[in-house]
């Protein structure tokens, strides 16, 4: 099986309006609902990732990510 490609930016200038949308989103949000917020969108985009391997890649990129900072 071929592994996730993770690496590429398929958003190119896109990426700054998701982002200042996503922070909108998130604006008043406690840290709990916040994180509720969060929980939702991946479960949204995982459905239409349709990928499991490509998930689950994510997912483990995610968190070596994490801790390196």
């Amino acid at each position: 099986m071929t592994r996730p490609d993770l690496s590429t930016d398929r958003l190119n200038a896109s990426a700054d309006d998701i982002y200042a949308a996503l922070m909108e989103a998130h604006a008043g949000l406690n840290a709990d609902a916040s994180a509720d917020l969060n929980a939702r969108l991946i479960l949204l985009l995982a459905n239409l990732v349709g990928d499991p391997a490509a998930i689950l890649a994510a997912i483990t990129a995610a968190k070596r990510d994490k801790t390196k900072g």
